[in-house]
């Protein structure tokens, strides 16, 4: 079935995928082979609306659809409206660190947050403005009031009370009652037009305020956060967004693969403990309206020198890797495998890239299936295909066939075809970007 996409999406994936990244908008225009994996996602979310958490690992090769299926699990979210952020692991940013790694990773969270209504940066504001106004909308409706009324300084005790009766009512208390001190600090700063506090309450709950003395001298809290207590303040935040009218918090966490190659085996046990704390929390219930998802790779999770599974703990939790090839699908499991395309769900893939590449162009290509089956003989029949040709390289020799074929409209599509297979008669290697489980000194 054809599908329809608008000019401004195809835009936006036609640049992303040629550049070789997954596209943050109309990723569902190139959703095909992962029915099951969506229908999981879906009743997950479900449950994560319902107060419930979850936390999954998307296992997967170089090129093998990891980023894909973060991006398309964000798309879910968005339209379920959560709040979700996708968030890349570096050597800066780690799940326990004692010197500031681990706050710059909440920091990369906070700042990466999306909304169904803003998806373009500055989310956590929009998110704090429009759950107030929600939160002054009720109060309007208690008081029999205007809602401007509830934004003055006379009444300003019903926000308060409205505040500190939802975050008391917080599962997760961590930081909530500092929490409920910075979104009381913002909202005064609306009734009083003081914009510098405002921005001071946003840095609090951003994690910029580095000391408690600064913390206490601009808002009278006495905490901030630090990287031992920053997956309090996510807890926090989920129940939070909850309490403000969103569904919860969507986190993926992509690039898991640099834990793999941190050098310090205690390093690496420091961040796959904190791991498993996250794992536990959100499947015993501890955390509320929280999802958590891992893109890894196979040896990030499997291998016992230095994967997950040379954590004890975490490897009696995370199961064996046979299960990841059982040709029965089982998406119940927290560790699920991403399987190839069939030859079928890539000829769809593509059928639906020619039409959102001639959305973008304005063009009229067409192929037919046989011609795109062609195409996919030659890239298939290549030596070394079966073990290094990746989704991502076929996206991208395939729009390089695409723009030959616009740009050139004087030459026939088959004599394309001919000479894009007879070019691709090269083995396939190991991509230079395929550096995922290779060990790095930092």
């Amino acid at each position: 079935m054809k599908i329809r996409v608008n000019p401004k999406e195809a835009d936006a994936i036609i640049r992303a995928l040629e550049a070789g990244v997954v596209p943050q908008r109309g990723v569902r225009h190139l959703l095909v082979g992962r029915k099951a994996e969506v229908e999981e996602v879906i009743s997950s979310l479900k449950k994560i609306t319902e107060g419930q958490s979850d936390i999954r690992f998307w296992v997967g090769d170089f090129g093998s659809g990891k980023s894909f299926m973060l991006r398309t699990i964000e798309s879910l979210a968005l339209q379920q409206n959560f709040v979700v952020s996708t968030v890349d692991l570096t050597p800066e940013r780690r799940f326990y660190a004692t010197d500031g790694k681990a706050r710059a990773l909440y920091t990369e969270i906070i700042d990466h947050m999306s909304t169904q209504s803003s998806q373009n940066g500055n989310t956590l504001a929009v998110v704090i403005d429009e759950g107030i106004n929600q939160v002054a909308q009720e109060l309007a409706e208690k008081y029999s009031c205007s809602i401007s009324e509830v934004f003055t300084v006379e009444n300003r005790k019903w926000m308060e009370n409205r505040l500190i009766d939802l975050t008391t009512s917080f599962s997760s208390t961590g930081l909530s009652y500092e929490l409920g001190q910075a979104m009381m600090a913002y909202f005064d700063g609306i009734v009083s037009e003081n914009r510098p506090m405002q921005l001071q309450a946003l840095r609090w709950i951003r994690g910029d305020i580095n000391t408690k003395t600064e913390a206490k001298k601009e808002l009278g809290i006495a905490k901030i956060i630090t990287d031992d207590n920053w997956f309090l303040m996510i807890k926090n935040l989920s129940e939070l967004f909850a309490g403000l009218g969103y569904a919860g918090f969507v986190i993926d966490f992509d690039e898991v693969v640099n834990l793999y190659k941190l050098p310090r085996r205690q390093t690496r046990d420091a961040n796959y403990e904190k791991i498993l704390n996250l794992y536990n929390e959100c499947k015993n219930g501890v955390c509320k309206h929280l999802f958590l998802n891992f893109g890894v790779t196979r040896k990030t999770i499997f291998d016992e020198q230095r994967g997950m599974a040379s954590y004890g703990a975490l490897q009696t939790r995370l199961g064996n890797e046979k299960t990841l090839d059982q040709p029965l699908i089982n998406t119940s499991r927290t560790v699920l495998g991403l399987k190839p395309l069939s030859n079928e769900e890539i000829y769809t893939l593509l059928e639906h890239l020619t039409t959102i590449y001639n959305t973008n162009y304005k063009s009229e290509i067409s192929l037919t299936l046989g011609q795109i089956q062609s195409y996919m003989e030659g890239q298939l029949n290549r030596p070394g295909a079966h073990e290094f040709l990746t989704p991502r390289d076929v996206i991208k020799d395939y729009l390089e066939l695409l723009n030959l074929i616009r740009q050139n409209p004087t030459v026939n599509v088959e004599q394309f075809l001919v000479t894009n297979n007879g070019r691709n008669t090269n083995p396939v290697k190991k991509s230079s970007a395929n550096k995922d489980d290779e060990i790095e000194v930092w």
